[in-house]
């Protein structure tokens, strides 16, 4: 019986996750708010993963698969450093410890960052050394050598999947410094302003809901397979597209650019320029990882999706 646990749950990459998933027999999505509009036959429980009371509730012995998403977001973490190293590493090594102490190993996938690279110019290699910038990338960087020491030790069979920044986002705007990302393409999309807090000129490396989340699966299916890289870590496909390129997309999918309203603010130009504009994935896509191809589509399913 193949019993699914996901943190950051009532996300809506959590949520989509478990709509993806066609092979399991139950999932539980767990976080710190009720899951609104679960996937049918998913489970919903509030826990924080910060509270050993909570992880010895969600962490059952039936536990087969763990996909932990839930964190303190990139600017979140920023600003409140105690709080981001209190969820962020000591909630994830707090999970990795409940799920060692499991009768059998669990399948574990880690959603880690790009931004654990810091921000070097130019196409990374694709084993590019760590070198974060920020304190949620160096939690995620953390949170990475955890995994990798768990599964080398027998403990779980794991990995770790660095998401891009993910574009379109639904709802409404959080504390991720990236976050603007989706509002700049999602409220004109509604006929709702939005603000853009970095010049048009920066380079970001984003995936769809749709890329993210397969790659996400098929980071989980490597996790299972008898041989892996010494270190276990894949990175999303992105792809490196400029605020105003995104604009432009916007423009071509109908949005009306001129509800972008443009306010710079150097505390969020900070952390996004931190991050890495391009990533070499051509050992990911080698292995099965899907990348997107063309903005202006992306947009489109975000309208099907959402708005249909």
């Amino acid at each position: 019986m193949k019993k699914v646990l996901i943190t950051g749950g009532a996300g809506f990459l959590g949520k989509r996750l478990a709509q993806a998933i066609d092979w399991a027999d139950d999932i539980l999505l767990a976080d710190i708010t009720e899951a609104e509009n679960p996937h049918n036959g998913s489970r919903t429980t509030i826990a924080d993963v910060s509270k050993p009371e909570d992880i010895a509730r969600i962490v059952t012995p039936d536990i087969t698969d763990v996909f932990h998403f839930g964190a303190v977001v990139s600017s979140g973490a920023e600003a409140d450093f105690d709080l981001g190293m209190h969820v962020n590493l000591d909630g994830t090594r707090a999970l990795l410890e409940a799920c060692r102490a499991l009768p059998y190993p669990p399948t574990v996938t880690f959603a880690s960052s790009c931004a654990i690279f810091g921000s070097r110019g130019g196409e990374l290699p694709s084993n590019a050394a760590s070198r974060p910038e920020s304190s949620y990338g160096i939690q995620k960087a953390c949170g990475e050598l955890l995994v990798n020491d768990y599964a080398r030790k027998g403990f779980i069979r794991g990995v770790s999947c660095r998401l891009p920044t993910v574009v379109v986002r639904p709802g409404k705007p959080n504390l991720a410094a990236s976050s603007f990302a989706s509002s700049i393409i999602r409220e004109p999309i509604h006929g709702h302003r939005a603000t853009c807090p970095v010049n048009g000129d920066t380079k970001l490396w984003i995936g769809s809901v749709k890329s993210v989340i397969a790659n996400f699966l098929k980071a989980h299916e490597l996790a299972q397979a008898e041989s892996l890289p010494t270190y276990r870590a894949f990175n999303s496909p992105g792809i490196t597209l400029t605020i105003h390129e995104m604009v432009d997309a916007l423009e071509r999918a109908g949005g009306d650019p001129s509800l972008i309203d443009w306010d710079f603010d150097p505390s969020i130009d900070a952390i996004v320029s931190s991050w890495p504009a391009a990533l070499d994935v051509s050992p990911e896509l080698k292995i099965g990882f899907t990348q997107d191809t063309n903005f202006t589509e992306v947009i489109e399913d975000y309208r099907k999706w959402y708005l249909n």
